[in-house]
């Protein structure tokens, strides 16, 4: 299984980034893929899910309205757009996948690197 985070990177608060999930291998019963991010000294939170489906998503109440997760079905890429960043949204981002539909980091058994995304004031 792989899971291969990017698109990160500096933008300016009110800026807009796309993160991208490409995934390979994972198992046929994967339910959703979520998006969580942690800053430093923080615990890991959760961003947002979306079902292997692509139908249903699930947002933090921290970034809904700003954040929207899609999947490339022919891909089998995940992606996170996130528009008017904000400071607070300064973190490393990960992607994950579950057998579940859950905000729990402990419900996501495939998880990838990371990548960084800064917003600057």
């Amino acid at each position: 299984v792989q899971l291969q985070a990017s698109g990160g990177g500096l933008v300016q608060a009110g800026g807009s980034l796309r993160l991208s999930c490409a995934t390979s291998g994972l198992p046929r019963s994967t339910y959703a893929m979520g998006w969580f991010r942690q800053a430093p000294g923080k615990a890991r939170e959760f961003v947002g899910a979306i079902t292997w489906s692509g139908v249903s998503t699930n947002y933090a109440d921290s970034v809904k309205g700003r954040f929207t997760a899609s999947r490339a079905n022919d891909k089998n890429v995940v992606y996170l757009q996130m528009n008017m960043l904000k400071p607070e949204d300064t973190a490393v981002y990960y992607c994950a996948s579950s057998l579940r539909w859950s905000d729990s980091p402990h419900e996501y058994d495939f998880w990838g690197q990371g990548t960084l995304v800064t917003v600057s004031s």
